[in-house]
């Protein structure tokens, strides 16, 4: 199955590209990427993403969505 016409998790709106969230599990279009780059915890939770990944935790969940970025 394609991403052809997916919905993105955040937002709801149709998508050709999505792409997973560093915050939580949802797959999110090109736009919510961009405003949740652009959040103030985003490094903070890149980081601690990849550090569960070296951990081995290839399922880590996110440190949770900030409220500011629930629609």
């Amino acid at each position: 199955m394609g991403l052809e016409n997916s919905t993105c998790d955040r937002c709801k709106q149709k998508s050709n590209v999505l792409t997973g969230s560093y915050f939580n599990t949802e797959m999110i279009c090109l736009e919510c990427d961009k405003k949740e780059r652009a959040h103030s915890m985003f490094k903070m939770a890149q980081s601690i993403e990849a550090e569960q990944v070296k951990q081995g935790n290839y399922n880590f969940e996110g440190i949770g969505l900030p409220d500011d970025l629930k629609k």
